[in-house]
């Protein structure tokens, strides 16, 4: 089954931000991820949700998924990304029929 890393970001530093958009789709290759949503507009349905940068990410397994964001070459990014944003993100199980 696939996996998915679902984040929710509000970004507090911009420019330190674009950073972490560069370094990331180098790191999601080893582990044969690709990005389904990349901050694209969201409308809220229902709830009160107040959504940032929504980002999913698709790996061909819940392991595959879980390997990367824990990665050496994920590392780097990921550190930016932490001092330049708050961050919700989980990792999900796909569905298949």
């Amino acid at each position: 089954m696939k996996g998915y890393i679902i984040v929710d970001v509000k970004i507090t530093d911009p420019q330190r931000y674009d950073d972490y958009r560069k370094l990331t789709p180098g790191s999601l290759k080893p582990f044969d991820g690709k990005f389904i949503v990349r901050g694209g507009n969201t409308e809220v349905l229902e709830g009160d949700w107040e959504p940032g940068r929504i980002v999913v990410l698709e790996f061909p397994s819940l392991e595959r998924a879980k390997a990367w964001w824990s990665s050496d070459g994920y590392a780097p990014a990921k550190a930016i990304r932490q001092a330049a944003s708050i961050t919700q993100m989980i990792v999900v199980e796909g569905y298949e029929s």
